[in-house]
């Protein structure tokens, strides 16, 4: 045989071999990729793209709450004094300090012992993590989380999985699935729906708008934002001529509408995100003596913003109920402690909802404030 024909020989032999490794290599990376498929697609069935397994605006299944704001009570009982733990962004936000006492009432209501925290420093998620992880070692039993930030958040939530301690998140949810399988809390995509519905409205489904964002990156404000967008989105006559943070803060507010109002000669209407930027809003509006031919809306129902409603101002806010969803989140998670085999019956519990009447306006802002105000 010929050096040249041997030469040839195994330059074919060499490929045969490069074939069969990429085939190889394809049939298992094509297999990696079902099997990741696979575990996407059952994580989706068990935690939840669908939230709602029923009627659209009706519940197939009974809370163990009734009422809501700081009237919401529950029959649920603990079999043990569990020690539990609340842990928010931060414990200065009047917001996040009625998360914290409806923590701290649903546990008196059931039995248990409660801890509430959280970071020193406004949404410092290093700080949360460090927080929850030192509660593990001192052995708290279940958590209620409302997270800083759904992927920051999980080095602490792998740890309480390791134990088995349960995790429930109120707000914002983690990146991956807690052992409680539980978010609860406003569904803040239907609130936009919501809100920017009752907007087009008012204005008859034409006209030009400016929202004030939350925070950038903050999940639960992004899901809001999407609501707007797509609600508007219905509406050939309606556009958002501007789409700007003002990062959940009033003064904020104030500030990016009276730089907003200098570049469009039209605004029809104002959606803040909060009441917080709402209320900064309609301060901009006042001193630029447009207040009266503008529409605002917020979302939350504070004190400040139901005032606002009341005197007319602000067109509507949506009750999103820091009290009552921490509550009902811990209810849920103390009977996943009663017994481990139960489970809510969604991955996520929209509340309030429907059933409990959320968008407040002039109709009804006067018994809202009287007697289901999450502030009071």
């Amino acid at each position: 045989m010929t050096r040249r024909r041997v030469v040839k020989k195994m330059k074919k032999f060499l490929l045969m071999i490069t074939l069969v490794m990429f085939t190889v290599g394809f049939v298992f990376a094509n297999g990696n990729a079902e099997q990741s498929k696979a575990k996407t697609s059952v994580s989706k069935k068990n935690f939840g793209a669908n939230y709602y397994s029923n009627k659209p605006g009706e519940r197939n299944f009974k809370l163990p709450t009734t009422g809501v704001g700081t009237k919401i009570s529950t029959n649920v009982v603990a079999k043990d004094e569990y020690s539990l733990a609340c842990v928010v962004k931060n414990a200065t936000n009047p917001y996040m300090i009625k998360m914290l006492d409806g923590a701290k009432k649903a546990a008196k209501d059931m039995g248990c012992k409660m801890v509430v925290l959280g970071p020193s420093k406004a949404d410092n998620i290093e700080e949360q993590v460090s927080i929850v992880e030192d509660l593990i070692q001192k052995g708290v039993q279940g958590f209620i989380l409302h997270p800083s930030d759904s992927k920051g958040i999980m080095p602490a939530v792998r740890k309480a999985n390791e134990k088995n301690i349960p995790v429930a998140t109120i707000g914002t949810p983690t990146a991956d699935p807690t052992v409680a399988y539980l978010r609860s809390g406003v569904d803040y995509y239907k609130t936009g729906v919501v809100v920017a519905a009752a907007v087009a409205k008012k204005l008859g489904d034409k006209g030009n708008i400016i929202v004030l964002e939350g925070a950038p990156g903050a999940q639960n404000g992004q899901e809001r934002l999407q609501g707007i967008k797509d609600e508007f989105a219905k509406y050939p006559d309606i556009k958002i001529i501007a789409s700007q943070t003002a990062r959940w803060n009033r003064v904020k507010g104030m500030q990016v509408m009276e730089n907003l109002l200098q570049r469009f000669d039209t605004v029809d209407a104002v959606i803040g995100c909060n009441d917080e930027m709402a209320i900064g809003a309609i301060q901009a509006l006042k001193a630029a003596g447009i207040a009266d031919k503008v529409v605002v809306a917020g979302f939350d129902a504070n004190k400040d913003g139901c005032l606002a409603i009341k005197n007319g101002d602000m067109l509507v806010s949506y009750n999103t109920d820091p009290f009552g969803s921490t509550y009902l989140a811990t209810v849920y998670l103390v009977k996943h402690l009663n017994d481990p085999s139960f489970y809510p019956p969604q991955y996520f519990i929209p509340f309030p909802d429907t059933q409990e009447h959320p968008l407040i306006d002039k109709s009804n802002v006067d018994e809202f404030m009287k007697n289901q105000a999450w502030w009071l």
